[in-house]
Formats: C-alpha cells, sequence, structure tokens
C-alpha cells in the first residue's frame, strides 16, 4: 500500500513538473496539509468531547447499567464468556460507543476486552478464541445509530445537511450487523459439530 501511495504522488508530482503547473502542485500540497491539520483539530474536539461524556457515564454507572440490560444479548453472542467475567463489561462498553458512533472511544475498551478474552481463551497461545473472533467481527461491522464521526467530516467540511446520512448509516450498519451475527453462529456451529 505504501508503495501505491508513493507512485501515485510521485506521478502526481512528476506530471505537474511536465505540463508546468508546479505551482498548482506547490499550492495543493499546502492547502492539503492546512486541511489536515484543521481537520484533525475538529476531530481531536469531537472525540474529547464523546471520549469525556463516556468517561462521565462510566463514572455515573450509566455504562454499568446498559452493561446489565445488555446481559441477555451478551449470552447470546458469547455464551461461553463466564457469568459476571471482566470481559463483558468491556465488550459493553465497547458496542455502547460503536452504537453511539464513537469509534476512537471504543477502542481502548475494545483492547482491554480482547486482552480480558485472552485471560480466558482455551485455545493455544497465538490462536483467537471463538469469542475473540466473534467480537472482532461485531466490532468491525458496528451498528451505528449516531454516525458522529461521519456527521464531524461533513460538517468540517461545509455540508448543507450533516445529518442526512444518519438513515443510511442506521440501515447500512444494521445489515452488516446482523450479517455478522447470522455468520458468526453459523460458524460457531459448523465447529461445535465438526
Amino acid at each position: 500500500m505504501n508503495l501505491l501511495w508513493a507512485f501515485m504522488l510521485l506521478l502526481g508530482i512528476g506530471y505537474g513538473l511536465v505540463t508546468g503547473r508546479t505551482a498548482a502542485v506547490t499550492e495543493a500540497v499546502l492547502s492539503g496539509a492546512k486541511e489536515g491539520i484543521e481537520l484533525c483539530i475538529t476531530m481531536l474536539g469531537v472525540m474529547a468531547l464523546w471520549t469525556g461524556i463516556m468517561e462521565i457515564g462510566e463514572q455515573a454507572g450509566l455504562i454499568r447499567g446498559i452493561a446489565r440490560k445488555m446481559k441477555p444479548l451478551m449470552r447470546f453472542l458469547f455464551p461461553r464468556i463466564p457469568e459476571n467475567h471482566a470481559s463483558l463489561k468491556y465488550i459493553s462498553t465497547n458496542f455502547v460507543a460503536n452504537i453511539l458512533g464513537l469509534g476512537w472511544a471504543a477502542t481502548p475498551a475494545g483492547l482491554e476486552a480482547m486482552k480480558s478474552l485472552a485471560e480466558i481463551n482455551p485455545e493455544k497461545e497465538g490462536i483467537a478464541s471463538r469469542e475473540m473472533c466473534t467480537f472482532l467481527i461485531l466490532n468491525i461491522s458496528s451498528l451505528q445509530l449516531l454516525p458522529m464521526t461521519m456527521i464531524a467530516y461533513r460538517q468540517q467540511y461545509h455540508s448543507m445537511n450533516p445529518t442526512v446520512i444518519v438513515g443510511p448509516a442506521i440501515a447500512a450498519t444494521a445489515i452488516s450487523t446482523g450479517a455478522a451475527i447470522i455468520f458468526c453462529k453459523i460458524m460457531d456451529s459448523k465447529k461445535r459439530r465438526a
């Protein structure tokens, strides 16, 4: 991938030099760098806000309450995780953050969930357990009710209606999450029969 990006960059610069548009290339590089910094600052603010809200929810016991409500779903998705194991709390926190469209706020909980799942992994070292695979697939499919990151990107680029993507995002992520659950359950039943 690095070679592909390097090739495209060099091709663009080379084309600009050959066609006499070096000023346009220089201007594009500088404006792209400026835009990248502005976007990073905007996203840093959004990330700080929502990570702070997640932390407040954790301190207030809201996350624990949601995790309790999610217990039947967790039992269905992860039947081999022992009752009240720490990984269930981390998985629930990760799911809640992803549902709110806060992928970067979900990452710390996701990493803790994987560490916790590794402790109860019955497989050999270096081989992911069924629960680890299920968690990873569901984390990637990531049902989102509020795609905050995309809304922030759209707002940064002056979209007339940055929230117009909420409906399509819910539909797309509901389908991907449903497909992920079906896939995981099919693979789990095949492995049990084998």
